[in-house]
Formats: C-alpha cells, sequence, structure tokens
C-alpha cells in the first residue's frame, strides 16, 4: 500500500513536469531578454547615433572562422543594438557598419552627391563574457538538467567632434532553461543554441538604460531654416520629439577655443537672443519635417544664419 501511494504520487508529480515547458528566465540581478524598452511616456527630443564596431572578445564561434571572414556572433550583436536603439523611440540611428553597400545603392539611386547624415554619437561595443554551464540534481527517481548562459557586454559612446569617449556602459544578462524527469517520465533537452541568442539580448537591454540617460543628457540643438514675418522656421518635426507648445532658447553660436590643458576644443557659451514656441509642423517624411514657431520673448534678427535652436533645461 505505501509502495503504491508513492507510486501514485510520483506518476502525479511526472504529468505535472511534462506538462510544464522547459523555460528561460534571467537570474535575480540580471535583465531578461524581453525586457520591456526604456522609457514608457514621451520619449523626448531625439539624439542623432551610429553603431560603429562591435566585435565578439570571447573564444566562443571564432575557432572554425577563416581570416577575414566575418564572426556572425559580433554581427548578430551589432543588429541587436540596433534594433534596440531604434525600438526604443529616442533616437535616429543612422547605417555605418555596411556603408559599401549603402554607397553602391546611393550610386544607383543617383544620390550619391549628397552627404551623408552626420550623427552626434558613435557607438562602439564588445561581448566580453559569453559563457555556458550545465547544472543537474540526481534523486532515487528523479532529475533535473538546467542550461545558463551568461553575457556581459561592454559599449562606449564617443564624441565625433573629438574622438572622445565620454561615456562607457556594461550590460549584462542571462538566459536559463530546465528540465525534469520523474520516475522515467517528463521532458528532456539537448543542447539550446538560442539560450545564446538571448543573453547577448538580455545584455544589451540591460546598458540600454543607462545609454539613454546619457545621451539624454546631452544638449539637443537645430538651426533656424527661415524667418518670415512673425513665423519662424526650424528643422526637426514630430518624429524627433517635438511638439506644438514646446519653447526653445535661440542662441547665437558661442566661439570655439582650444584647451591648452586637454588639447580639445571647447565650445564658450553663446549668448541668448530669443525664445520661441513651436505652433505646427511641415514636411512628409522624418528627414524634411519641419515646424513653425513663434517668438514670445526677445527678437530675432532679419538675418538668422548661425543661430542655434537649443531645448531649455529645467
Amino acid at each position: 500500500m505505501i509502495f503504491q501511494r508513492a507510486f501514485a504520487a510520483f506518476a502525479a508529480l511526472a504529468v505535472c513536469a511534462s506538462a510544464c515547458p522547459a523555460s528561460a528566465f534571467a537570474a535575480p540581478g540580471t535583465v531578461q531578454a524581453e525586457t520591456a524598452r526604456p522609457g514608457s511616456e514621451r520619449a523626448g527630443l531625439k539624439r542623432r547615433v551610429a553603431v560603429g564596431r562591435f566585435t565578439n572578445s570571447t573564444p566562443y564561434g571564432r575557432l572554425l572562422l577563416s581570416p577575414g571572414q566575418a564572426d556572425p556572433v559580433a554581427s548578430q550583436a551589432g543588429d541587436m543594438l540596433v534594433n534596440a536603439l531604434v525600438t526604443s523611440d529616442h533616437f535616429f540611428v543612422f547605417e555605418r557598419s555596411d556603408l559599401t553597400a549603402l554607397n553602391a545603392e546611393r550610386v544607383l539611386s543617383g544620390s550619391a552627391g549628397q552627404a551623408l547624415s552626420g550623427v552626434d554619437a558613435l557607438l562602439l561595443g564588445s561581448i566580453t563574457q559569453l559563457g555556458r554551464r550545465n547544472e543537474g540534481k540526481q534523486g532515487f527517481l528523479n532529475s533535473q538538467r538546467r542550461q545558463a548562459v551568461n553575457a556581459t557586454v561592454e559599449i562606449r559612446l564617443v564624441d565625433v567632434r573629438t574622438g572622445r569617449v565620454f561615456f562607457t556602459a556594461s550590460g549584462a544578462g542571462e538566459a536559463t532553461t530546465e528540465t525534469g524527469e520523474v520516475a522515467g517520465f517528463g521532458s528532456r533537452a539537448g543542447y539550446d543554441s538560442t539560450l545564446n541568442d538571448r543573453a547577448i539580448a538580455a545584455a544589451i537591454a540591460d546598458a540600454m538604460t543607462n545609454i539613454v540617460n546619457q545621451l539624454q543628457q546631452r544638449a539637443w540643438f537645430t538651426d533656424i531654416l527661415r524667418v518670415s514675418g512673425p513665423t519662424v522656421y526650424v528643422s526637426g518635426g514630430p518624429s524627433q520629439g517635438l511638439r506644438a507648445g514646446d519653447r526653445f532658447h535661440v542662441e547665437t553660436p558661442g566661439e570655439t577655443v582650444v584647451s591648452g590643458q586637454s588639447g580639445l576644443p571647447i565650445t564658450l557659451p553663446g549668448s541668448r537672443v530669443a525664445q520661441i514656441e513651436i505652433t505646427g509642423f511641415f514636411g512628409d517624411s522624418p528627414e524634411t519635417e519641419g515646424a513653425t514657431a513663434r517668438v514670445i520673448e526677445g527678437q530675432l534678427p532679419a538675418d538668422p544664419t548661425g543661430l542655434r535652436v537649443t531645448e531649455i533645461r529645467p
């Protein structure tokens, strides 16, 4: 009787184990691969960024590569970072990794004479850790197996005007899957290659919050296209985060001097000449969008060339 009850209990556990699918999650202190994108309300004014080199500094996936062959893990991580930047809705992301294909297409489309858009910051990154471990427990009639992959990425932000690295961010992620058997019943799983992808994605998601916060601290600015009577036309529209009623300062460009201490160019503060308020928008694409505004304080000169429209910081 005791054996029959024990076997019935084991059978019930086996049914549960077979019905429960393998799970994958991030361990405490790490970010899951399905982490929501940073920022749930207004995205704010968008900065222009590009992803440059992204490398795989770990031995994983590199042993069978021929000299000069691209590392698929590094390419995958670079694509994940671009996707995270675009879906965050905080940035204009410009292509830099496939400039050869891009320039060839520009020639075919007849736009080779147009200059590529510059960016505010260049992102460079590397996978510095990618490791897998298998853990298991063996009992009298039950067994458990757990596969886990840990990944770490390092991303640095570079000021394209000076080449100075002004911020670095590190992200860590973990993806796991578990299987179990009871009295011969349950689920079994072999090598799960998708864990590597999900761990890298989780590490990039972990670093994204710091990247967004750091880039949002850099001043956003645009230029004045034209002044026609009381109407001021400026570059940028809703795709960059502008909204009707937003207010901005208008400043003269500050003089740029070279610091004798660091050898880097330093732009002195400009003079504030006016404050404007956004009243409407025009244009049918992010590249051709503009905004109309009215002067609510100060006065604009007849020739607005060189003036900068800057966001008002609290």
